[in-house]
């Protein structure tokens, strides 16, 4: 089943409006989820909406909370986002990173207390398409163990890099683990195995079922070690700068609220076009080669599903449309 950018987004909104958003914030959050399932990543789209009507039924998010500036220090800012929600929140912080950047060259805002702002990359692009290299970051709930343990207890802390470009921006958006949860319970939804061993099982074992590694909270690390070293210091970066909370101090709460971003913006005006080109010419080398620039296929999804509909799990809309 395929719906439309246009009918989609308006659906989302309306069932924001309802449960408490002003049409402004609607708008906006609406359509990051919208852009979330066009750009095929459907994890953070339509099928994660239900799951955040329930938290902001629950209280965990506040709908008319207003993200304020607490200091100001050169080229960042302080922010507090008083749980709002959470793609709202990231919007407002990367658009001040921008903001500060074209008049001083680089800005950075971090912001505590905001909430999960689904695709990191939303706010990469955001960047780019001012003109700008953005590079952010957040930490999340435990649900990794670190390297030599089996307890989770590092977030899969999201870490994102965008540049602009003519024929498309550059956008890497990499969770700490192998596989996403998201894109990992995908898998499960559809009852597939994984490409790649992607955790552990019950047992200790390697596994490919997206299942066993979820309910298990065992994902692997990216780079192994190195990937769980990373995770730990995005913790650092984005909790300490703040003043926020960490990833123990979500984790305590078995809720995935209240967590920490970072927001980086550099002018790009200044970036050699021509070497950004040289560097994706070389890496993706022969025609026969299938090598793709991060972003180049996330483009490709997006003009297909603006031009076929986007495609929606039926339930799912249907539940949707009934709330």
């Amino acid at each position: 089943m395929n719906v439309s950018f246009e009918v989609l987004q308006q659906e989302l909104a309306r069932v924001l409006i309802k449960n408490g958003f002003s049409a402004e914030r609607a708008a906006i959050c609406s359509r990051i989820f919208a852009e979330n399932s066009r750009d095929g990543v459907y994890s953070h789209g339509l099928s994660r909406f239900p799951t955040f009507i329930r938290q902001l039924k629950g209280g965990e998010i506040d709908p008319q909370a207003e993200p304020v500036c607490l200091l100001q220090q050169g080229v960042i800012e302080y922010w507090d986002g008083h749980r709002a929600p959470g793609m709202y929140a990231a919007t407002i912080a990367m658009r001040r990173a921008i903001a500060i950047a074209q008049q001083q060259g680089m800005g950075a805002v971090s912001l505590r207390e905001s909430n999960h702002w689904m695709r990191g990359g939303t706010y990469g692009l955001l960047a780019a398409e001012a003109g700008c290299i953005g590079i952010c970051a957040t930490n999340a709930i435990g649900s990794m163990p670190p390297w030599g343990s089996v307890q989770p207890r590092l977030g899969n802390n999201p870490l994102v890099f965008a540049f602009p470009r003519a024929g498309g921006p550059v956008v890497l958006d990499l969770a700490m683990s192998q596989y996403s949860y998201g894109k990992m319970n995908e898998y499960r939804m559809k009852g597939e195995q994984l490409p790649f061993d992607a955790g552990y099982d019950s047992e200790g074992r390697l596994t490919k079922d997206p299942s066993a590694i979820i309910d298990n909270k065992r994902p692997l690390p990216i780079g192994l070690w190195k990937g769980s070293a990373l995770a730990m210091v995005l913790d650092i970066l984005t909790a300490a700068l703040s003043i926020g909370n960490p990833v123990s101090a979500i984790s305590k709460t078995g809720k995935e609220g209240g967590v920490s971003q970072f927001f980086l913006a550099i002018d790009a005006r200044h970036m050699d076009a021509a070497v950004l080109e040289e560097i994706i010419t070389y890496t993706k080398g022969d025609e026969g080669d299938r090598v793709f620039y991060p972003g180049e296929q996330m483009m490709a999804t997006r003009l297909q599903n603006m031009e076929q509909g986007i495609p929606v799990n039926p339930e799912i809309w249907q539940t949707v449309c009934g709330l």
